[in-house]
């Protein structure tokens, strides 16, 4: 691999659960070859803790994660915005200065009146779907990198 990072800005619109899980996974698992941020369009102000624990459950730091406005980024350029729901899709339709922006309409993991341990079933579920549509990603961008057959 050539050393370029693609910078990538994962959107939801709280920045408390969904975008913070696909921060963490991308720098866990892809971060050689992503510089991750996340933000939201209307964000909560604090990271939800089931989150945290199904990060943690795998041995993903979240160490020093914060939930963020899109502010904080509106005069970065990124390779990727990838919005994580309808709601952020709405909200931020267009990111000026992003190469691709992507939608991904996941279920937000936050909502639900059931039992401690069907919410986190959820929380979860969300994490092993961000981890295999990052995966995903991360492997066309290697293969845009690296094409089959070449070297």
């Amino acid at each position: 691999m050539n050393g370029y990072r693609h910078s990538v800005l994962f959107l939801c619109t709280g920045n408390a659960a969904r975008s913070q899980m696909a921060e963490a996974i991308a720098r866990a698992y892809h971060g050689d070859l992503l510089e991750v941020h996340s933000a939201g369009s209307r964000p909560a102000g604090w990271v939800h803790p089931l989150a945290t624990r199904a990060m943690q459950e795998l041995g993903v730091d979240t160490t020093g994660q914060r939930s963020k406005g899109t502010a904080e980024f509106a005069r970065k350029e990124f390779d990727m915005v990838v919005t994580l729901c309808t709601s952020a899709a709405k909200d931020c339709p267009v990111w000026p200065g992003a190469r691709r922006v992507i939608h991904w309409d996941i279920e937000d993991p936050s909502f639900g009146d059931d039992d401690p341990e069907t919410r986190y079933f959820r929380f979860r579920r969300t994490r092993d779907e961000l981890i295999w549509r990052i995966a995903e990603l991360a492997a066309d961008l290697r293969e845009e990198i690296e094409p089959q057959g070449t070297g």
